[in-house]
Formats: structure tokens, sequence, C-alpha cells
């Protein structure tokens, strides 16, 4: 809930609206989720509410110290999310809905397809669980776990808006990144929030023909539309673009693309973030040789493109997108006589 409908709720079940910015501050500042705990609440308030709809199923921490959990929802569909801890940033990666409808090659989320929409309580919740599994604050949070963000725009941005509300989260909207495989009119309809979050694409390829093979959907959305809506959505706030490129052994990490990037870069205010691939069981990808990404992201730089490679985190506990989820549904179906 928003502050406003939870406040709308307090009062028409009887209660002062003052109840409502105590219940904020039990949930989303002090992340108490068992209302017994909630000691300046009556029971007769407590009693009549429910927090938390869904469940950690299973949790895996890598020696890197990041947590994935896989999360059973209230009609037994399963989400993963992520924390991933650097220092004093403690970064949640939070998924949007119930597998994929992109169809991206490389990826596990979209596997088995879309299931449904997350509603934007079980896009929080997972913050909610993440703190309480790690014992830490989140601090930084990238819409970039199963799904598509802005195929599900409105329970998105309803979940943005809880995130940087004061009386709820509180996180800086310069502390969120929204990733997307590239839907330029939602990026516009993002773009006028006004709020200054940070937009990733997903670009991986340099052309619309690679890009068409590694995702289906990019057939009919040429990157001249996504980057022209990219630019409306820079020239909004003047926040930098992020574009994401999963390098994948001997598909899309010749030098020669690393120039074709380039060419889209110089064309947009943008950092570039190089992303070696995390291997997938079930797919024909690999990742590419320590040299390939050096050298890749060296000729990048001499173009005077702004690239950094994303080391990879939490590989020995399924951290790709809808690993852990794939693994679950293996168990599951051994388990059956």
């Amino acid at each position: 809930m928003s502050f406003d409908e939870i406040t709308s709720a307090v009062v028409a079940a009887g209660h002062p609206r003052y109840r409502a910015d105590q219940i904020a501050d039990w949930v989303y500042r002090k992340s108490i989720t068992d209302p017994a705990r909630m000691s300046n609440l009556p029971r007769t308030l407590t009693g009549g509410f429910d927090i938390l709809t869904s469940q950690v199923a299973k949790r895996r921490t890598s020696k890197d110290g990041t947590t994935k959990l896989l999360l059973t929802l209230a009609d037994g569909s399963h989400v993963e999310t992520v924390l991933i801890p650097d220092r004093r940033r403690k970064t949640a990666c939070l998924s949007t809905q119930v597998g994929c409808a992109m169809g991206c090659t490389f990826c596990a989320s979209g596997l088995g397809g879309l299931r449904r929409n997350c509603t934007c309580g079980e896009i929080l919740q997972q913050i909610l669980h993440l703190q309480h599994a790690c014992g830490t604050k989140v601090t930084n949070v990238v819409f970039m776990g199963m799904g598509e963000p802005l195929a599900n725009f409105n329970q998105t941005v309803k979940a943005l808006r809880a995130l940087t509300d004061p009386k709820l989260f509180g996180i800086s909207a310069r502390k969120i990144t929204v990733s997307t495989i590239g839907i330029p009119d939602k990026i516009r309809r993002l773009a006028k929030l006004r709020e200054p979050f940070t937009l990733a694409i997903s670009l991986h390829a340099p052309n619309d023909q690679l890009r068409a093979k590694l995702i289906p959907m990019a057939s009919s959305v040429p990157i001249r539309r996504i980057i022209s809506a990219a630019r409306q959505f820079y020239e909004s706030r003047h926040r930098e673009i992020t574009l994401e490129y999963l390098l994948l052994g001997g598909i899309n990490d010749d030098p020669g693309y690393a120039d074709q990037l380039a060419e889209i870069s110089d064309s947009l205010r943008c950092n570039v973030n190089l992303i070696p691939y995390n291997p997938v069981p079930e797919l024909p990808y690999d990742r590419p040789t320590d040299l390939a990404i050096e050298s890749f992201a060296e000729r990048l730089s001499k173009r005077g493109v702004n690239a950094n490679i994303r080391r990879p985190r939490g590989q020995d506990v399924a951290a790709a997108c809808g690993q852990l989820t794939r693994q679950s549904r293996r168990d599951d179906l051994s388990d059956q006589p």
C-alpha cells in the first residue's frame, strides 16, 4: 500500500490517522513485519491486517556475500531476489514478473515463459525478506530480476514511488535503477515521472540483426527507436543512461562489435556496463575469455566510451536470473513418485 492507502484503511477501520504513520514506521523503516511486535499499536488494529503474503522457500549465500532468495507467492508462484553487498552499499535486485515474455535466448527467466505480473506488494516484499535474511538495510535498488519492469508498468511505478516516499522506504531515487530490454513508449512514459531514477537499457548487441537473434522481441523494435526514447529520458532529468552489454563468448564479443557499440554510445550521454555471461546449463552460451573481455573494454575506452566491466557475483549460488527457480522445479519433479 501507498502511505495514503494505509491511512485510508486505518481510518476506515475506526482508528486515528496517526496510526498509519506508526505502521509505516514499523514496517518500512524498522522492517518489522510481525504485528505482535508493534508495541505502540492496539491489538484491535494489529489483529486485522497481514503484511507478508510471500515466504522464503530457499536461500543461497555466496562466498562473496551475495544472498539469493527464492520466494513462494500466495498462489504458489516463485520469484527470485538478490542482495549484493559492496562495502557500505547493499543493493537489492528485484523481480517484477513471474517468469518473462521477452524470450531472450541467453536468459533462464524466460525459459518457462510469462506466468503473470507481480503486484506492487510482491515487489516490495522482496526488500523486506532480504533485510530479514541478511540483517542489514537495503541502500540501493535495481529492477534487474525476473521479468521486464516496463511490461508491468503500473505496478513497477507504484513500487518506485513507495521506495522513494520518505514515509515508507525513503530511498533516494538516484540510488534506484530501472533496467529494461527497451520498450520505447514505456521509456517515454517513465521519463514523465521526473524523479531522477537511473535508466539501464539491456542492449546486448550493437546492431538490429544480431539483437533480433538474441532477443526475439527486438525484431520489431529498432535500436534507433530505443536510443531516441532514451535520449528523451536523459533530457527529462540529465541523468546518464546505462547501456548494459552482456558479453557472450564468440557471439557478440568481436572487436568490430565494440566499434559499433561505440557509435551508439557517441549518440547518447551514457556509460556502458560490460557483463561477462554467467552460464546457464540449459543454454548454449559461454562466458568469453578474460582476454576477449579486456580487449572489448579497451577498444571501447580508446573510442572515448566510459566502459566498466561488471564482475560476476554469486556464481556459486545460481545467481543468474531464473536459475534457482528452475532448480527448484527440477527438485520438485524429482521428489514426485
